[in-house]
């Protein structure tokens, strides 16, 4: 039984990019383009084992997901646009504690979220802030347009992580088709507290390095980056949705932690 590629990556792999070319692999996200500097203040790279992202929700608060794995002593970096180098603007912080959802399933991806506790304050700057939470757990209906942004693969079956942060525009999908033969035929079971999206063929897409990266739908954090085959049209990015659920858990666990 197959099961598809979570999206994220091993560390220490960059690549340089030479103005006027397009290399073959190496820029992050499929499809889409760089992203301006400092125009996601509130994403986070988590580089340990495996390079994943995460977006900062309080100023000593990231939420990422769950499958991502935070032995090996990873680091948090807020304001970081590039993985090749350190910047102005990073600010650096190991982690106290990770707080994986208590439902989360490795092999059915249910609770595919994370709380990654800071060992400081992050201060908030041109390059650092906080992205707000929903109000609410409302479904994100198909045919809507969302963006999500990280420092993944820019090419399916290509193993290296982006030098830059990017963003692809991508739509959700309805949730008729995503059990189907032709789609994930339930391996494994695609369900209601799961977004759906991506590119009509592929072409725009989340990969390998963004997991945990934010769903973005009008300045509003919708979902988080789970699974998926990585610009494959049938098997497109599965987000974890902000449910009501999730968002009492995270809104519980940050306040028991204080």
């Amino acid at each position: 039984m197959k099961i598809p590629f979570l999206f994220s990556f091993p560390t220490g792999m960059c690549l340089l990019l030479i103005p006027g070319v397009f290399p073959v692999s190496g820029e992050g996200i499929i499809g889409g383009k760089e992203v301006p500097p400092h125009r996601r203040r509130y994403m986070a790279l988590i580089k340990g084992l495996k390079v994943c992202a995460g977006a900062l929700i309080k100023e000593k608060w990231v939420l990422t997901a769950a499958h991502c794995d935070m032995k090996g002593n990873p680091r948090v970096i807020l304001g970081a646009h590039s993985t090749c180098h350190k910047e102005k603007y990073d600010q650096v912080f190991s982690i106290k504690k990770a707080i994986p959802h208590p439902c989360f399933n490795p092999q059915t991806f249910e609770g595919d979220l994370q709380l990654l506790q800071l060992d400081g304050k992050a201060a908030m700057t041109k390059a650092a802030g906080i992205l707000q939470l929903p109000e609410t757990g409302d479904d994100v209906k198909p045919h809507t347009k969302c963006h999500v942004a990280g420092w993944g693969s820019t090419k399916k079956d290509v193993c290296k992580i982006s030098s830059a942060l990017r963003e692809a525009n991508i739509t959700v999908m309805d949730r008729k088709i995503r059990n189907d033969a032709q789609h994930y035929n339930f391996n494994p079971v695609i369900d209601l507290s799961m977004i759906y999206a991506g590119g009509r063929k592929g072409e725009d897409d989340s990969c390998e390095g963004d997991s945990g990266s934010p769903l973005i739908r009008d300045n509003v954090f919708r979902g988080v980056t789970s699974f998926g085959k990585c610009g494959n049209p049938q098997k497109p990015g599965i987000y974890m949705l902000l449910t009501k659920k999730y968002l009492k858990w995270i809104k519980k666990t940050i306040a028991g932690a204080i």
